[in-house]
């Protein structure tokens, strides 16, 4: 290195110096949460709204609070921008499934297989070659899954999905069995252009949309919207957030296919099955199939 960049080189590192300790902290302080005691794992039952029967889970994986992390929405942040969103999604999916797997078997129930599990995964992560291959031969394999339980949820934290080049990765998952949910559906990330070229098995409604819904005009519309566009395309409808009965009564008689929220079932370190506080009251039991 030629002395006059050597000099632009040091003087770059003691005007940023305080941004790049502190860049150098945060990396570390991932490094330290990789592990299976500093992780913990939460199942969130996901039941039909009609017949208030549990079909899916969807896994959540909570790292231990930190200062420099104080929210798991801060670490994920953090980790879907660094080197090291690779090496924690492989981590982090390994222990989930893990840890899924043995409660499955103490529950020892019947039809186990066709229960789905719906993983968070950011979009890049997907794309990533060494990925495709992990997530069969590492992940399913070692745990005897196959893909067709598995859900795989996009979290879309901020925009710029090419949608041209991500579609054919989308299909490739989709080819060999896995299916696709877009969540926050009806929020400004996951925008309409992006259910029309992903054309996901399941919208998961955002949880604002749901929030105090039959007292909202403009989020019954919005709603209705994303339903109809379901009826068409062959998707199913998860509303994200319920946690009032008067929520889940009005989205019942708007017939949305399934929901997960605190009124169902609180995300808890155990498998178990989510209740619906008011389906007995309904009148016509629509059926559901996969």
């Amino acid at each position: 290195m030629e002395k006059n960049q050597m000099t632009k080189f040091m003087q770059y590192i003691h005007a940023n110096r305080d941004s790049l300790y502190l860049e150098f902290q945060k990396s570390e302080e991932v490094q330290e949460l990789l592990k299976p005691e500093r992780v913990k794992t939460f199942y969130q039952p996901i039941i039909t709204l009609q017949q208030g029967s549990t079909i899916a889970y969807e896994i959540l994986n909570r790292p231990e609070i930190t200062t420099l992390f104080p929210t798991t929405d801060k670490f994920y942040e953090y980790v879907g921008k660094s080197n090291s969103a690779f090496q924690v999604e492989c981590f982090i999916n390994d222990l989930a499934l893990t840890r899924y797997v043995e409660q499955l078997k103490s529950l020892n129930e019947q039809n186990q297989n066709q229960t789905l599990v719906f993983l968070n995964i950011q979009p890049q992560i997907l794309a990533d070659p060494n990925y495709q291959n992990v997530i069969y031969s590492d992940l399913l394999l070692k745990h005897q899954l196959t893909p067709d339980q598995i859900v795989l949820e996009l979290t879309e934290r901020e925009a710029g999905i090419n949608h041209d080049q991500f579609v054919p990765i989308i299909e490739h998952y989709r080819q060999q069995g896995y299916r696709i949910a877009l969540d926050d559906a009806g929020t400004g990330y996951n925008s309409l252009q992006t259910l029309l070229y992903l054309k996901p098995e399941f919208i998961k409604i955002d949880k604002s949309l749901i929030r105090n819904i039959e007292k909202h005009k403009e989020k019954q519309y919005l709603v209705e919207l994303i339903i109809e566009f379901a009826s068409k395309s062959n998707t199913k409808v998860i509303a994200e957030g319920i946690e009032t009965t008067s929520e889940l009564n009005f989205l019942q008689q708007l017939e949305v296919h399934m929901g997960q929220g605190y009124a169902l079932g609180r995300p808890m370190q155990q498998l178990y099955k989510g209740t619906s506080p008011d389906t007995t009251s309904l009148a016509n039991q629509l059926s559901f199939q996969f």
